[in-house]
Formats: C-alpha cells, sequence, structure tokens
C-alpha cells in the first residue's frame, strides 16, 4: 500500500510537473511576435530585453548605414540618442551589437537574431542580412517604435528570443508607374521605406509611357519640357484628387537627374535595387510629343488622326536617340538591370510607314513583329556593350532573343521562358496586378481596373509554376508586384492599393512555399497593421 502510494504521489507530481511545462511552452509559443514576413525559425526564450536611453548601437564598419538608419528611425519614437560606436568597444548592458566579421554560415541576405536580458545580436554573413534583421528587430517592439513622433507611454522591451532567417528568392520587387499620374521625390521614399520594412529588395520604376516622360535626360531637354505635362489629369478622375499640377496648370512633373541620383542613394541604404523603365518601342507617345522627328513619317490619313506611340525602327535617328537617352539612364541607375518595355506593341504605324518597310526587306525580317524583335536586339547588344543586362515584358521574347535577357512574366509564361534559358520575375496579372478591384462589390471601392484580385489570392502566389526541373527552377527569380496608375493619383490611393496584398507578397517571397500558412498570416496581419496605422499608411481595412 505505501509503495503503491509512493508511485501515485511521484506519478501526479510528474503529471503536474508535465503540464506545467507544456503549459509554459503554450504560452511562450503564443507570446512569439507577429512579424511580417515571418522568420524561418523563431525560439521564444526566458526574459526580455529592455532599450535605454544609455543603450548604444555597435556595429562592424561595413555597417554603418544599417546603424545609422536603426539609430533614426529609434530616435523619433523613443526619444532616445543612440550612440554608434565600433565593436571595438565592450558592450555594456542595453546594447544593440551588429556584425558580419567572423560570420560565417549565414545564407546571403539572412541573420541570425539574438536578444537576451543583457543585449541584441544581430549577425549575417552580408550587410544585407543585418539589415533584414534590424526590420525584425523593429517589429519585436511594440507598433509604437514606428509612430511620427516620441511615444511618451511606450514601453521600450522587446522578448528574448532567437531567430535564424533568410528569403527564398533573391528577387523581391515592386513596381510603381509614375507616367500615369506622377509621385513626388518624398513620396517615392516613403514607399521605399515601407519596401524596406517588409524586406522587398527591388523597386522597379515605370519612368516612361504615352502619358509622361518623368526623368530628366540633359541631351533631350523637351522629353521633360514637354513629354512631363500633359493638359489634364485624365483616366475621368476628379481633378483634385492630386496636386501633380505646375504653374502653368498643366499635370505631370519629372525628376531631375539630382533627384534621381538622390533616391538611388536612399534606395541603397536600404538595400533597394532602383530598375528604370524606358519604354520601347511602344508605349512612346510622351517621348514623340516631344521630339516627333523619332516616329514613323504621317502621311496616310489614318495617320494624321492618330497620336503616335511607337517609334520608327527604320531611322537611324531614333536608335542614334534611344541610345543617348541609355548612355544618361545607366549613368544615373548603377544596378544591374536595365527594364526596355516592349509589351503591347502597336504596329500599324510600321505597316504604313515606308521606312520601317524597307527595313524589314533590307533585313530580310519577315513581317512588323520581326521588326519588333530587331529592335529589341539591338538594344539588348547597345545595354550589353554598357556591362548592363536588359528587362522587358513577356512579350519581347516572341522571335527570340539572347538567354541572358531577363523577362518579366505579366502573361503567365515564366515556364516557357525558363526553357528558353531566360531569368524570369514572375508576376502575372492574376496574381500581381495590384492596380485590381479588392472587392467584387466595385460599388464600395474606389475606381480600379477591371479584375478582381482579393488578399487571400496574393497570399497562394506560387511563383514558380508547376512541373519545372531544378535548372529550370533556378531561373525563377522571384516575385513582383505591379501596381499600375491609372486611376491612382496620389499617394494616399497607392497606399490603400498596395496595402495589405504587399504585405501578403512579400511574405511569398521570402518563405518558403511549406511555411506559407493563411491563417497564421491573417492571425499576425492583425497586429502587422498597427505598425501600419503607427506609419500613418492608408490601408484597405481587410476583412479577415
Amino acid at each position: 500500500m505505501k509503495l503503491r502510494s509512493s508511485v501515485t504521489i511521484i506519478a501526479g507530481v510528474v503529471g503536474v510537473l508535465l503540464t506545467l511545462a507544456v503549459a509554459r511552452l503554450a504560452s511562450l509559443s503564443h507570446q512569439v511576435p507577429a512579424l511580417v514576413p515571418i522568420p524561418r525559425s523563431v525560439e521564444r526564450q526566458h526574459g526580455t530585453f529592455v532599450l535605454r536611453p544609455q543603450s548604444r548601437i555597435l556595429a562592424d564598419d561595413q555597417l554603418m548605414s544599417t546603424a545609422q538608419y536603426l539609430a533614426a528611425r529609434l530616435r523619433v519614437s523613443t526619444g532616445f540618442e543612440l550612440p554608434i560606436s565600433t565593436q571595438a568597444e565592450s558592450p555594456a548592458q542595453g546594447d544593440i551589437i551588429l556584425k558580419t566579421q567572423g560570420v560565417d554560415r549565414v545564407a546571403p541576405e539572412g541573420y541570425i537574431l539574438n536578444s537576451s536580458p543583457q543585449s541584441v545580436v544581430i549577425r549575417g554573413s552580408q550587410p544585407e542580412g543585418v539589415f533584414y534583421g534590424a526590420q525584425s528587430l523593429l517589429q519585436l517592439f511594440s507598433p509604437a517604435v514606428f509612430a511620427s513622433k516620441r511615444a511618451q507611454k511606450a514601453s521600450w522591451s522587446i522578448p528574448c528570443i532567437k531567430i535564424e532567417d533568410a528569403p527564398r528568392f533573391s528577387y523581391r520587387g515592386f513596381m510603381l508607374d509614375v507616367s500615369r499620374h506622377f509621385f513626388s521625390k518624398e513620396e517615392i521614399k516613403r514607399l521605399l521605406d515601407l519596401m524596406a520594412l517588409h524586406k522587398l529588395n527591388t523597386f522597379h520604376w515605370h519612368l516612361t509611357d504615352d502619358q509622361g516622360w518623368r526623368v530628366e535626360i540633359k541631351e533631350y531637354p523637351k522629353l521633360v519640357e514637354v513629354g512631363a505635362w500633359r493638359k489634364s489629369i485624365g483616366f475621368g478622375l476628379d481633378p483634385k484628387a492630386s496636386n501633380a499640377y505646375g504653374p502653368d496648370g498643366r499635370y505631370g512633373g519629372f525628376y531631375s537627374q539630382s533627384d534621381i541620383r538622390e533616391i538611388v542613394t536612399y534606395a541603397q541604404v536600404r538595400h533597394i535595387t532602383v530598375i528604370p523603365e524606358i519604354e520601347m518601342p511602344g508605349h512612346s507617345s510622351a517621348a514623340l510629343l516631344a521630339y516627333p522627328e523619332f516616329g514613323c513619317p504621317r502621311t496616310a490619313p489614318a495617320q494624321i488622326r492618330r497620336a503616335p506611340d511607337v517609334y520608327c525602327a527604320g531611322k537611324e535617328e531614333t536608335f542614334t536617340f534611344l541610345e543617348n537617352v541609355l548612355i544618361e539612364i545607366c549613368d544615373l541607375f548603377p544596378g544591374k538591370y536595365i527594364h526596355i518595355g516592349g509589351d503591347e506593341v502597336s504596329k500599324r504605324n510600321w505597316r504604313e510607314c515606308s521606312l520601317c518597310q524597307a527595313r524589314i526587306a533590307g533585313g530580310q525580317l519577315k513581317n512588323e513583329a520581326g521588326l519588333q524583335n530587331y529592335f529589341e536586339r539591338r538594344i539588348v547588344k547597345f545595354l550589353e556593350s554598357k556591362g548592363r543586362t536588359a528587362i522587358g515584358w513577356s512579350e519581347i521574347r516572341e522571335g527570340g532573343l539572347p538567354p541572358d535577357v531577363a523577362i518579366m512574366d505579366w502573361l503567365g509564361e515564366a515556364a516557357d521562358a525558363t526553357h528558353q534559358g531566360h531569368d524570369v520575375v514572375s508576376c502575372p496579372n492574376t496574381y500581381c496586378y495590384f492596380d485590381y478591384y479588392q472587392s467584387q462589390d466595385r460599388s464600395a471601392e474606389p475606381p480600379a481596373s477591371g479584375a478582381y484580385l482579393p488578399l487571400e489570392r496574393v497570399y497562394s502566389f506560387e511563383p514558380i509554376p508547376l512541373g519545372l526541373d531544378r535548372v529550370a527552377q533556378a531561373h525563377i527569380l522571384g516575385p513582383q508586384a505591379n501596381l499600375w496608375t491609372e486611376y491612382i493619383p496620389s499617394i494616399k490611393q497607392a497606399e490603400y492599393m498596395a496595402f495589405p496584398r504587399l504585405c501578403a507578397l512579400a511574405e511569398v517571397a521570402w518563405l518558403p512555399p511549406d511555411r506559407l500558412n493563411w491563417r497564421d498570416f491573417s492571425h499576425r496581419l492583425e497586429a502587422h497593421l498597427k505598425r501600419l496605422a503607427e506609419l500613418g499608411v492608408n490601408y484597405r481595412k481587410p476583412q479577415l
């Protein structure tokens, strides 16, 4: 009897301890912060780290820009003047330590974050990874850390935690069309900050199209003097919906080369590469309004009634013009890729142009489609001579281009492009066009493009098509969200269309597919929206 009682007591004690342990672990798991995108590995530990007025940021030399970025962000909301020092100094209570020296076995763009009651240490093999670790650190704090002024009542503590993280894709993009509607330099910087928060690393800047030319080219000043402006806001929108008007009342605007350099530098600090897009050969009405001599001769009555929208492929002067433009573009944008458009090219002017028809006959080209391929091959070869790689929309692969030309696939043809040897940015309109409606009840939404793209569908996107072998899969660089702005005349409207759908795409770009979980994302998004609210983002309130 005594033995049985002892065994029963011991079993009971063990059961209680196990129950308490399980409860404690469950409690810790519920305390895992709601990060977006969620890291690959999060281990909650005991205790908290407290940021103090005396805290410092200790950083390796190559991480000084990240240290300055982090200190500036924390200064606004905490009021703490966090001094930045080198790793040569000994850590003290409350310090944040950023390290790349002596760090290996961390994936490219990956990081390890350890927070303890003593300090926070963020390690990475590359500066990019440490920067992304700093973004996760900011999200560990109260949402008040993103406030635009000092948050008096906030507590600046974070849980002790270990995060090991790295992205799935090397390319994680967002495209903004500034041709249809112009966004100021400061508004572009704001969007870059929001991209950085979500660990996106490529800003595709759609700078030219039919409705406006937005980048200063010294060789051709009329591109912005004439091509950057139009008579009205257009697209049937209320003229008061935008403030992008010149002193003479014309609608539009442009970025000076000084503006461009400032924005590119701003992006580089946030480890964001800027890809400029200069549309050709079509979608070129704004450029041809400024320099009509680079369009086809307008002789037929039908042409007289139409505004020219495609460059003349029969004139050598056209290629001289575009090469001179691209020389200045390459000087302004140091990244690998220059986007050359190539989509939706109307060939009607070419069919009626004697110079273009002579080019087709003299070059033994089959037709106008062959002429477009000839046009693009010349531009691709020129960019190669400048050490750059061309990237263009789905249509440019028609007729065949060199494999090193990258494809931005909006038509859902990524598999075919990889089989031709092209690297591909995956952005099919059915998942990645954020100008589409967010509700089937269009009366409840502002004007948008015709299709329907809800948040959950964005989160369900798989950038790698089914059935690709490993060689073909390696050609998928990553996904990109595209925001065309026909009906988006302001930064507030751009935010409404982008968020929270861009949060979903950022997680798709970051995580392997087996880690994606819509229900978990929905719960975390509720907390993340509080961060966006502190940042003043005009996000659409989703029904989760």
